[in-house]
């Protein structure tokens, strides 16, 4: 359901069945002459919103402003959004500690931008990872008290962790395409493989017309992809989605 379409019933409802709350995350990003500048956002929400026809979830608004950088173009004409993670960082802590408070214990960021450094980390990613930890610190401490994990109520804390129970899984983050898609899936920033996906998931969000109006290495393949080739990329991503939104 979308968050801001539900009723408080709904959001109760939500809370006692653990459904899991989800946050498309992504940025405004100059992807070459042929796609729009959300397609990073833009294949988070199409694909979620797949998931949703077939399972229980909350769909937060979807946050497009993230730390897209002037690595591929200079905003000028181009469109990409820059909004730094020190900026991000303090905004997303807030945004999950609210999400806390409300009640839900079952909350995941998805994004789709420099996702092939996801274990290292980039800015974006980054900021949302330490903000959700900050988040879940300060809620549990204001909770429960100060000295919370060592006192006598957290003395089966491992035993629990052993049954899949972890309070800092309260709030995650995750890639759309996970690591094990190499190799299987082209990865590439507005080539073969980001087309293909927006042609299956949201063609109007390509211009073919466009494809000979780019100048950038990393758009060289983008006329050979194809919808039939991203309807690949989303069974694989629909796949890991499902692997991640468990009550």
């Amino acid at each position: 359901m979308r968050y801001e379409l539900m009723l408080p019933h709904q959001i109760r409802k939500a809370i006692d069945e653990n459904w899991p709350v989800v946050l498309p995350l992504g940025v405004l990003e100059y992807h070459g002459e042929h796609m729009a500048v959300g397609m990073d956002t833009l294949a988070v929400i199409k694909t979620v919103e797949l998931i949703e026809k077939e399972k229980d979830l909350v769909i937060l608004p979807p946050f497009y402003y993230g730390a897209a950088s002037y690595a591929v173009a200079a905003p000028e004409g181009s469109g990409s959004v820059q909004v730094g993670g020190k900026v991000l960082s303090p905004f997303a802590e807030e945004l999950f500690y609210g999400l806390l408070r409300i009640g839900f214990r079952n909350i995941h960021a998805i994004i789709h931008h420099q996702t092939e450094n996801f274990a290292a980390g980039m800015p974006t990613d980054l900021a949302f990872k330490t903000a959700g930890r900050q988040a879940i610190f300060r809620f549990l401490e204001n909770e429960r008290g100060e000295g919370w994990w060592g006192s006598d109520k957290m003395v089966d804390y491992y035993a629990g962790h052993a049954q899949g129970e972890n309070v800092f899984n309260w709030v995650q983050v995750h890639p759309l395409m996970p690591a094990t898609m190499n190799g299987k899936y082209p990865f590439d920033h507005a080539g073969k493989g980001e087309t293909s996906l927006m042609l299956a998931l949201c063609p109007e969000a390509v211009d073919e017309k466009h494809f000979a109006d780019n100048t950038g290495w990393y758009t060289k393949t983008a006329a050979e992809a194809s919808a039939g080739l991203g309807k690949i990329g989303v069974a694989m991503i629909l796949d890991h989605l499902r692997s991640i939104f468990v009550t």
